[in-house]
């Protein structure tokens, strides 16, 4: 209910795409997807990262990876869509880690 509630709120264009956050138990994973076209412009997640101690610095991780795909194909700006998931914790860090690597939202 609470992704639903949130996805009826937030939606991506070509000039803003929307990063979705999904979370399972053991990793990560982002994409930026723009919803007008319906494609996947970036993809990243906390199984091409390595020598991650925790879950916390693995999500930070997949924030700075997705930050510089974004970079290397023009995006500045993003929609945050955390899906649902309280913005606490890994989803906190991947946001942090993405505004580290350059993204803004």
């Amino acid at each position: 209910m609470r992704h639903r509630r949130v996805r009826k709120r937030v939606a991506g264009t070509s000039a803003r795409p929307r990063l979705s956050v999904f979370r399972s138990n053991k990793q990560i994973y982002a994409q930026i997807v723009d919803d007008i076209a319906g494609q996947t412009l970036a993809a990243a997640s906390s199984l091409e990262s390595e020598g991650a101690d925790d879950k916390k610095s693995a999500a930070t991780s997949v924030g700075q990876a997705i930050a510089k795909k974004a970079s290397e194909s023009g995006i500045k700006q993003v929609v945050f869509d955390r899906a649902g998931y309280k913005y606490h914790g890994r989803v906190k860090a991947l946001a942090d880690g993405a505004r580290a690597g350059g993204l803004n939202f």
